[in-house]
């Protein structure tokens, strides 16, 4: 199992029957691959969609907001960006699951631009962050120079303040809690003395402190 596999089955394990979620571009796309065959999500998009269908039932005249083919189940609705971002800024979206360049101990997530590189533009990704109930940031634990992502403070320009829930990385798993970063959880077979030496960021070992469950059956949204 890869990094990005293993962190796609356990982001899974926090989705609830009846979620609505927003899955951001690259490996959060992954979660829906791994759900229980029990749960069932519906998707949105920020570019005017509800109940998105699996990329297996895509349509060659839809495309999500990464620009990918996708489909739409029954019973789900096409709307303009406006009724988009509504639903988004209004706090109906559940879960805002999201890549992630930089996130630091005070919650702080860095996602959408590095300075001196092209980007299209930021996206949806400070509404959904903003707006979403709950906002899991899915990334790997280092960057390509081996640098931590999780740091005392984000270097990048910042997407949101204050507003990550949680962090799963191929470690490990943290999660804010009282404004203060928690180790909750180890990936299998790594200690806690290599997801220290790996992490800039300040945070304590939550008491339960266990081995981080995966995601073991393939289902469908």
């Amino acid at each position: 199992m890869n990094a990005k596999e293993l962190i796609a089955r356990r982001v899974a394990l926090e989705l609830h029957d009846g979620d609505i979620v927003n899955l951001g571009i690259g490996l959060p796309t992954q979660v829906v691959n791994y759900l229980p065959t029990d749960i069932h999500i519906t998707l949105q998009s920020e570019n005017g969609f509800l109940g998105l269908a699996p990329v297996t039932e895509a349509h060659p005249n839809l495309v999500n907001a990464g620009g990918l083919p996708c489909g739409i189940l029954p019973g789900g609705a096409a709307f303009d960006s406006a009724f988009s971002f509504a639903l988004i800024r209004g706090g109906h979206v559940d879960v805002s699951v999201l890549g992630g360049l930089q996130v630091d101990q005070k919650a702080n997530l860095a996602n959408w631009m590095v300075p001196g590189k092209m980007v299209p533009g930021m996206g949806g990704a400070m509404d959904l962050v903003t707006g979403a109930r709950r906002v899991i940031i899915a990334m790997e634990h280092s960057a390509k120079d081996g640098s931590s992502k999780l740091l005392k403070h984000c270097s990048l320009p910042l997407t949101a303040k204050n507003k990550v829930s949680m962090v799963v990385t191929e470690l490990a798993v943290f999660s804010f809690e009282q404004g203060k970063l928690v180790l909750k959880e180890h990936a299998p077979g790594v200690s806690l003395e290599t997801i220290s030496a790996k992490t800039d960021a300040e945070f304590s070992v939550a008491p339960d402190f266990k081995v981080m469950p995966v995601a073991v059956e393939e289902g469908a949204v």
